[in-house]
């Protein structure tokens, strides 16, 4: 993009002392860009310029792919799908009767789940399936490469099946099993047949189980039941020994009987004492000692009736005398009462000591009871261990067998139960729509991912693209001025002509481009404007003095500096300025093609003849403020001598012309080039935009930095819109110029 310098070289030339501004400064300035940060962010507005700029090749290639991918879709053979349902009961117990009946369901959905998952797709399922269809045969047909292996190892290898898929959709207790085929109803009976293989395996499985465990249970059966009989036999025989039928309800009966026992005969041991006791007091003689006695009570009377008869006698004997009546009948009272006491104690004392000797006799007794007893008691608890042991081992044997027994016939029942906690909900139907291909979806993900890659290529080329390309990317890599972009002019071929007499000094162009100008729209017009653009960039662009010496060139061949410098010349000439153009590229001149021009000598002479160059200058009638110094017949010795003798040419030439232009060789790969460009003022580096190497002008601009050369800018030749985002307005030029010509 040119710069422009709205200053003057006159208003220039009033400033007394100059200040020098920074090269940084400047291009930060004229382009708006932070030219400390080397690697700027690269705005959205360039991606999208690189869609535009490749948006016939990226929809080229994503109607390619689509059609591609229609035509792949519609020449595949059409497979069809056809799922059957599996519904899973958890709830359902495994078995009818027993304690796998009544217990709860665990907590392990995802892994039962899972677990029937991998039984699906187990060879014991599998493989009647694919035998009853011949799966594996079809599936063999349908494969572009099959292994070969030998037929024992297909048959020992389990079965596979690689159209089958299993699925379980979430949060459900449901199976899906699906089958893919090009015949839709073999996809439907596949999968129903696997359903119900895999409902009759699961089956046959607990079937197995359970006859395995009724087997090996009847085995044990047998052993238990003799060991059952012998321990009952034994305890028979223990009870036939004790001669008793229950020891254990013996024991008890003795050991109550002989509580009982000690009960009593402490009693009696306490009665034998109190009778000894009494009956000691009563061998002592006195009436008291008789009374305490058990038989006291007949001793208390007759005392009392004694009592009343001596008081009676007493009286008697106060009244009357010893011969009266009732003296004597009180008398005779007093003897018999006195008797009767008398012959009652006797009794009494006779009935004491019979009673003292049966209370020992019968301590005696009881003595003798509890010690028979006691010992009986002692014999059956002794050998009550060894029949309580024996009898534990008859009844846990007994238990164990009945247990055993019950686990047999509940094992038979629950063996011939098919619980249907695993079934078959949804049977399989012969699909009506194939699955595969799946015309929608195949060209959208065609559709995107063709345009994801061809995107993605066309940024990634625009990323690795080390060309020239961008006016601003360059001022900040390249820490360099660009000084104007020239727009390509296709009709030129290479070739430029003056205009005749009777055309006007203003065309640069052979009158046979006028016609593609209408068509090209910027080709000739816009190459115009953008040299005088590019003149006014370079001339106006110094701010202490103005440029005398200007030196064109290029890192490589072929990028356009000639034609740039012949340009430069005619528009500097047109302005009625002195001008001179040099062709100083004695290697391949180009100036003298360029212009039409034949010169049969020219500075190649001139170095090789003492310096006549002013005798070598060639002239244009119809330009007559531009010299031309062609190179003549060039040789390497004239290329060695331009540097030594190109500053006193300059130096002379300096005071004729107000511009002096030279059109050097190619810096890269020759030496003259730095020469020449430390003799000139200002050196412009021309690039070939979207072709020139980015690394090749950056070696150029470090090897003119090192020779101390006034390196001026860039330009960038046969720039189009297409190669930037920032050369979009050179589509006005032909529209701007059609309607100023038909104006």
């Amino acid at each position: 993009m040119p710069i422009f310098n709205t200053q003057l070289p006159e208003a220039a030339d009033k400033v007394p002392s100059p200040v020098p501004v920074p090269a940084e400064t400047f291009r930060a300035t004229s382009y708006g860009c932070d030219v400390e940060s080397d690697n700027s962010s690269v705005p959205l507005t360039h991606y999208l310029w690189i869609l535009r700029r490749h948006r016939w090749k990226i929809l080229s290639f994503v109607c390619a792919t689509v059609i591609a991918t229609l035509i792949v879709s519609t020449r595949l053979t059409p497979i069809y799908e056809s799922s059957a349902t599996i519904d899973v009961d958890r709830q359902m117990p495994t078995s009818i009767i027993g304690q796998e009946a009544l217990r709860a369901p665990l907590n392990d959905s995802d892994q039962f789940l899972a677990t029937q998952i991998k039984l699906i797709q187990s060879d014991s399922v599998l493989r009647p399936v694919a035998e009853k269809f011949h799966l594996l045969d079809l599936e063999k047909e349908s494969s572009e490469i099959t292994p070969q292996r030998p037929a024992l190892s297909e048959t020992d290898a389990p079965v596979l099946l690689k159209k089958l898929k299993v699925t379980r959709p979430p949060n459900t207790y449901l199976l899906l099993i699906s089958y893919r085929s090009p015949d839709p109803r073999l996809a439907a009976d596949v999968a129903n047949a696997v359903a119900h293989s895999f409902v009759e395996h699961t089956y046959n499985i607990r079937f197995r189980s359970a006859a395995s465990l009724s087997s090996f249970m009847e085995r044990q059966l047998e052993e238990l039941k003799g060991k059952m009989e012998g321990s009952s036999a034994a305890l028979a025989r223990f009870e036939r020994e004790l001669n008793v039928i229950n020891p254990e309800e013996k024991t008890s009966i003795l050991s109550a009987r002989l509580l009982q026992l000690n009960t009593e005969y402490t009693n009696a041991q306490t009665d034998r004492v109190r009778k000894e006791s009494t009956w000691k007091s009563v061998r002592s003689g006195t009436l008291e000692a008789a009374q305490v006695s058990t038989q006291g009570e007949p001793l208390k009377v007759l005392a009392e009736k004694l009592d009343e008869a001596q008081q009676k006698f007493v009286e008697a004997k106060e009244h009357y005398g010893a011969n009266h009546p009732e003296y004597k009948k009180a008398a005779a009272q007093v003897q018999e009462v006195s008797r009767q006491l008398r012959s009652a104690r006797e009794n009494a004392a006779q009935r004491v000591e019979v009673e003292y000797h049966e209370s020992v006799n019968r301590e005696a007794m009881l003595q003798k009871a509890v010690s028979e007893t006691k010992a009986e008691f002692d014999r059956l608890n002794a050998r009550s261990f060894e029949y309580n042991s024996l009898k534990r081992e008859a009844e846990a044997d007994k238990s164990l067998y009945e247990e055993l027994v019950r686990k047999i016939k509940e094992a038979g029942i629950n063996a011939g139960f098919q619980s249907n906690s695993i079934r078959i909900a949804d049977s399989a139907r012969p699909a009506i729509k194939p699955v595969f291909p799946n015309m929608p979806l195949n060209l959208l993900l065609a559709f995107l991912f063709s345009t994801l890659l061809a995107v993605s290529i066309a940024v990634l080329s625009d990323v690795l693209d080390g060309t020239i390309r961008d006016p601003e990317r360059i001022a900040t890599l390249l820490q360099t001025d660009v000084l104007g972009s020239l727009p390509l002019v296709k009709p030129w071929r290479r070739r430029l002509v003056i205009a005749q007499s009777e055309q006007p000094a203003t065309a640069m162009i052979r009158k046979s481009a006028d016609s593609d100008d209408q068509k090209t729209g910027y080709n000739v017009t816009g190459f115009e404007e953008a040299v005088r653009t590019l003149r006014n960039s370079i001339l106006l662009g110094s701010f202490d003095r103005r440029l005398n010496s200007l030196m064109v060139t290029s890192a490589s061949p072929s990028e356009g500096k000639t034609t740039i410098a012949v340009h430069l010349a005619i528009a500097h000439a047109q302005q009625k300025h002195k001008t001179l153009l040099i062709d100083g590229d004695l290697r391949r001149p180009g100036v003298s093609s360029k212009l039409n021009i034949e010169a049969q000598s020219g500075l190649a002479a001139a170095l090789m003849n003492g310096l006549q160059w002013r005798e070598k200058l060639v002239k244009i009638d119809y330009l007559p403020e531009l010299d031309i110094l062609p190179s003549g017949h060039t040789n390497r010795r004239a290329a060695d001598l331009i540097g030594a003798a190109l500053p006193r040419i300059l130096e002379e030439a300096a005071g004729a012309y107000d511009l002096i232009i030279i059109d050097a060789p190619p810096l890269l790969g020759f030496s003259e080039p730095l020469q020449m460009a430390a003799a000139v003022e200002g050196v412009v580096i021309v690039a070939k935009a979207g072709h020139t190497n980015r690394k090749a002008v950056a070696s150029v601009v470090n090897t003119l930095q090192r020779v101390r050369a006034n390196v001026v800018g860039l330009v960038l030749n046969e720039a189009t819109k297409d190669i930037s985002d920032t050369y979009h307005y050179y589509g006005y030029y032909g529209r701007y110029y059609k309607y100023y010509k038909a104006s």
